[in-house]
């Protein structure tokens, strides 16, 4: 029986770590954690923000997906849309889910990323 989402992982170019720390550490304001040594050698890096995880490899062919992407629940859409977008980010509204406002945007590298509010927060 599945239980949670331990973690998603998405992937990026070799070499793009620096980027991947300032926009999942600076501009969505995630911590990085540690990878274990053995899984550090190949390069990457891991990203939580509370009980969210976001572990980034890299590969040598990397081409981002247009579509898959992880769905990242915030508190105070707005003001996380205007930080991201001040981060030099596109910022695109999709007003499809009801009962929620949502905006796609990407990462440094290209990978789609979904950040949504439900209208009537849950806690």
């Amino acid at each position: 029986m599945l239980v949670a989402v331990d973690h998603v992982q998405l992937a990026a170019p070799v070499g793009s770590e620096p980027l991947l720390r300032s926009y999942y550490g600076g501009v969505l304001g995630m911590t990085e954690i540690p990878k274990p040594p053995v899984l550090a050698a190949r390069g990457g890096c891991w990203f939580a923000a509370g009980a969210v995880q976001l572990h980034v490899g890299v590969e040598a062919d990397f081409r981002p997906s247009r579509r898959a992407h992880p769905g990242l629940r915030v508190r105070g859409i707005e003001a996380f849309a205007d930080r991201v977008a001040r981060a030099g980010g596109a910022v695109v509204w999709d007003d499809n889910l009801p009962g929620h406002r949502r905006f796609y945007s990407e990462d440094p590298v290209g990978n789609r990323l979904e950040f949504l509010e439900p209208l009537e927060s849950v806690e």
